[in-house]
């Protein structure tokens, strides 16, 4: 089958534009328009995370203390901010943390992001998705009744 050339433009150009809609309209694939131009008018970018979410703080002030903020690098997930990242999000830590905070430990694990809704969620035993299947109870239950007292 043949495709027009001003066809196949017809639909980049309808991307192109839904594209432009939804970064002006919506906030959980990225910033909006109006965060975009703050950031880019207003903030100051201090750091980055190894999984390329960008760290700013600058304009307007609250409650004295300068206002920070993330920009994702892919989908808007709070699980994503490291831990180190979050504390500087919250004003827990004055500077960035690769100066305010001592190494990682040997022991620690690397931080995990909200896995609900995925396929890697946690199921517990006798979860639907999980098989339906529930163990077996050990016989040291007693259901209550309001004839028992």
């Amino acid at each position: 089958m043949h495709r027009s050339p001003l066809r196949e433009s017809a639909g980049a150009g309808n991307r192109r534009c839904m594209g432009i809609f939804k970064n002006i309209f919506t906030w959980w694939e990225g910033a909006t328009f109006g965060t975009w131009l703050g950031t880019a008018t207003k903030g100051k970018r201090v750091g980055h995370d190894a999984e390329g979410n960008v760290y700013y703080e600058g304009g307007k002030t609250v409650g004295g203390l300068p206002r920070r903020w993330v920009m994702y690098n892919g989908l808007n997930d709070a699980s994503r901010v490291p831990p180190e990242w979050h504390g500087w999000l919250h004003h827990m830590i004055d500077d960035v943390p690769e100066n305010a905070l001592p190494p990682a430990h040997i022991w620690e694990k690397a931080p995990s992001r909200n896995l609900t809704g995925t396929v890697h969620a946690y199921r517990p035993a006798g979860a639907p998705e999980a098989g339906g299947e529930r163990a077996a109870a050990t016989g040291d239950y007693q259901a209550w009744s309001p004839e028992q007292g």
